[in-house]
């Protein structure tokens, strides 16, 4: 589904059950997946990816250089940049950083996403945090700039963890099982 207010380039290559919605514009080197949401004003632009069932809320440009993996959710109004020293006058084109977002990952609204970093697989981002650094897979970040607060399930929720260590938790919505190793989380198979 394409909005008639949308604006898709040709070349672009978007995905079977994705929605583009009202004043959208999609440039023609983007390759967006699967049952995509770009909601109101969203900006895509060439040397993008969007993985399968990533929701991107009203507001959010995907610049040059940004990719985000499935599953990825970007919150109303977030900001993504790619040059790290940007000036008006001063062409820095060929400076583009490149940011990967993972699997499963939530950025909150208003949130920015400083270029050059990676984002873990189910990390989660605050409403309006400042990302300057990578983060793991699975850490809450809040703040300006952000700063680890916590760990979070899969499902989205906190889990009862120090920030490093050896320990475990159970997601208590879905049961699933937590390690913490050092300062690194990861799910233990069922």
């Amino acid at each position: 589904m394409i909005h008639d207010s949308a604006i898709v380039d040709d070349g672009a290559q978007i995905g079977e059950g994705s929605r583009v919605w009202h004043f959208v514009h999609v440039c023609s080197g983007a390759r967006v997946g699967k049952n995509v949401s770009m909601g109101q004003g969203v900006f895509v632009g060439n040397k993008v990816t969007i993985g399968d069932n990533c929701k991107i809320q009203n507001n959010v440009s995907v610049y040059d250089n940004v990719h985000l993996e499935e599953g990825v959710f970007c919150g109303p109004s977030m900001v993504f940049t790619n040059v790290y020293n940007p000036r008006s006058l001063i062409e820095r084109k060929d400076e583009y950083r490149d940011t990967l977002v993972k699997r499963g990952a939530t950025l909150g609204a208003n949130c920015t996403i400083v270029c050059g970093v990676t984002i873990g697989e189910y990390a989660f981002v605050g409403a309006g945090a400042v990302i300057n650094k990578s983060v793991p897979a699975y850490a809450l970040m809040v703040g300006v700039p952000a700063r680890q607060i916590g760990w979070m399930s899969q499902y989205g929720e906190q889990l009862k963890l120090p920030l490093e260590g050896q320990c475990e938790a159970i997601c208590q919505h879905t049961g699933e099982r937590y390690v913490l190793e050092g300062k690194q989380l990861r799910r233990i198979a069922s």
